[in-house]
């Protein structure tokens, strides 16, 4: 699927702004972004609060790269999230709630694996 939010004029000055100065390609994430926030996969059903999340997350920077193909790992995310957020994780949870957050640029680790930056960063 596409990347939602580059368009080709964005990805040229993306690459002209970052890519002669480390040689590798980097994608700088728009600080804000007007796309809409997806319905959650079918037969999810969040909490208050992690509807609150889910709403927040696709409206992050790295966001900005995710399509609908997302949803699922997203909606992982953020049910693990609550569960290890009221304690009731073990190990694998949070091993894997880790593995999630990083594959989608949530943290500085996933964020350098992919190649993404914040904009305004340097």
């Amino acid at each position: 699927a596409e990347m939602r939010g580059l368009d080709g004029m964005n990805a040229r000055q993306n690459e002209a702004r970052n890519g002669a100065k480390s040689g590798k390609m980097v994608t700088v994430l728009p600080m804000e972004h007007d796309f809409p926030v997806p319905k959650p996969p079918a037969g999810v059903t969040f909490s208050t609060q992690e509807r609150k999340t889910w709403r927040d997350l696709w409206r992050s920077p790295q966001a900005s790269q995710w399509d609908e193909s997302y949803g699922v790992a997203v909606a992982t995310y953020v049910l693990y999230s609550s569960r290890l957020f009221a304690g009731e994780g073990a190990a694998w949870l949070a091993q894997e709630h880790r593995h999630i957050g990083e594959s989608l640029g949530l943290t500085p680790r996933g964020m350098a694996a992919l190649g993404w930056q914040m904009e305004g960063m340097s």
